[in-house]
């Protein structure tokens, strides 16, 4: 993030990523993974107590927050028409429940003074151990960033020839989205933290349009990039972990010359 001007990446329309939780040696606390075969009868595993990645310790939010504002386009001063959302760009910052008062504090010192909580609903938990005597979680979070203006939408309204807009032909966008899991023969299981393609694909159709830029500064498996790419969007992504890079290049953008994946290490 301290070498991005050495890139020369495009303004981003939308930024989009899944920082790290920093629950360290937590990580697989309510995981079977932390039992051998997912057993609490036949002892830890190799899982128990440790962490997942070693960003979990050391990732600094506001050089994240810095960098974000720096790469992301700046906002439509452009008048427009009625009903049509402004070009604005706008940051998607996937997180735990416990982290959002952090992200909207650490959002406003750099600009982005508004925001929007999204929900992600699933149909299972991986909080599995005593799930008898308590209340599992099935929820993902995330914060929808912006600065001044609401940022670029897309839910579907058609445009006629004349330029006005179609009645009908939009649909109302949700806070909530349903998290399904991806086929895993067509995309790999890389990253402990890892988010559907078809998750990400609805946020990226929603925000942007074919030929936008978009970004994830915290790459991990690649899913973001494969999501992008399979829309017609441009994107470019940032890995730390070598091991991550090299997996998600091989196994979830092994497309020649199709798109560039940049490390900084």
């Amino acid at each position: 993030m301290q070498n991005y001007k050495k890139y020369a990446i495009p303004p981003a329309q939308l930024i989009i990523a899944d920082v790290p939780y920093n629950v360290g040696t937590n990580f697989y606390g309510s995981n079977p993974m932390w039992y051998k075969n997912g057993d609490n009868k036949n002892g830890e595993s190799k899982f128990a107590k440790k962490s997942a990645f070693n960003s979990d310790f050391n990732f600094n939010l506001y050089e994240y927050f810095h960098f974000c504002s720096k790469m992301l386009k700046k906002d439509d001063k452009g008048k427009q028409a009625r009903g049509r959302s402004s070009n604005s760009p706008c940051m998607i910052v996937f997180c735990s429940f416990e982290q959002l008062p952090t992200l909207i504090d650490a959002g406003k010192k750099h600009g982005f003074v508004h925001y929007i909580p999204l929900v992600f609903v699933k149909n299972y938990s991986p909080q599995v151990l005593k799930a008898n005597m308590r209340v599992v979680g099935a929820t993902e979070y995330a914060l929808l960033l912006y600065r001044d203006k609401l940022p670029k939408f897309r839910n579907g309204l058609q445009i006629d020839e004349n330029g006005k807009n179609i009645r009908g032909t939009g649909h109302m966008v949700f806070n909530w989205f349903e998290w399904k899991r991806d086929n895993a023969k067509e995309y790999p299981k890389i990253h402990p933290a890892q988010k559907p393609v078809g998750l990400l694909k609805e946020l990226i159709k929603t925000f942007t349009d074919e030929g936008d830029v978009v970004i994830d500064p915290c790459c991990g498996s690649g899913t973001t990039l494969r999501a992008s790419h399979e829309l017609g969007r441009s994107s470019f992504g940032f890995e730390i972990d070598r091991n991550f890079y090299k997996r998600a290049k091989e196994e979830m953008i092994n497309l020649p010359d199709e798109i560039q994946m940049e490390l900084n290490l």
